[in-house]
C-alpha cells in the first residue's frame, strides 16, 4: 500500500502564519522518514517560497491569501505555494553568482530553492511555485 499524506490550507499574508504551515509540513516529512539534511533543505526552500508569496506576491496585504498544499506519496513531497499577486518571470531574476550581481540581495532565494529541492516549477503567471523533494534513502 502506498504511503500517502496530504493537506491544503489558505492562510492570510502573515509571516507568522507561514511559519506555522512550515512547521506542520516539516513535522509530516520528519515522521515520514525524511533525513535531517532533507528537512534542512526543505525548510530553507519552503521559508523562502512562503516569504516570497507573502511579501512580494501579496505585498503583505492581509486581505490576500496564500494557498499551500502538500502531497506526500511514497517518499516524495510536493509542496505547492500560490499567492494572489501579479506573478513574475523567474527568468528575469538576476543570477546571484554572476560577478555583477554578487552584491545584490535578489535572486539568492531562488538559487537556494533550486539547490535544495529535487525540482522546482512555476506556473505561466509566476504566482505559483511547486517544490518537489524526493526523500533521501540513508545507507544502512
Amino acid at each position: 500500500m502506498a504511503e500517502r499524506s496530504e493537506f491544503e490550507i489558505a492562510i492570510p499574508s502573515d509571516t507568522s502564519r507561514g511559519y506555522e504551515v512550515q512547521e506542520r509540513i516539516l513535522e509530516l516529512l520528519e515522521s515520514s522518514g525524511f533525513t535531517d539534511r532533507d528537512l534542512f533543505g526543505v525548510k530553507l526552500a519552503l521559508e523562502e517560497a512562503l516569504v516570497n508569496a507573502i511579501k512580494h506576491g501579496n505585498g503583505m496585504d492581509p486581505e490576500k491569501l496564500v494557498r499551500v498544499s502538500l502531497a506526500l506519496v511514497d517518499g516524495e513531497a510536493t509542496i505547492t505555494i500560490e499567492d494572489e499577486g501579479e506573478g513574475f518571470d523567474p527568468g528575469d531574476v538576476p543570477d546571484p553568482t554572476e560577478d555583477d550581481n554578487l552584491e545584490k540581495p535578489s535572486g539568492r532565494g531562488l538559487m537556494l530553492m533550486r539547490a535544495f529541492m529535487t525540482c522546482i516549477e512555476y506556473n505561466d503567471r509566476g504566482n505559483c511555485v511547486k517544490l518537489v523533494k524526493q526523500r533521501t534513502v540513508e545507507a544502512e
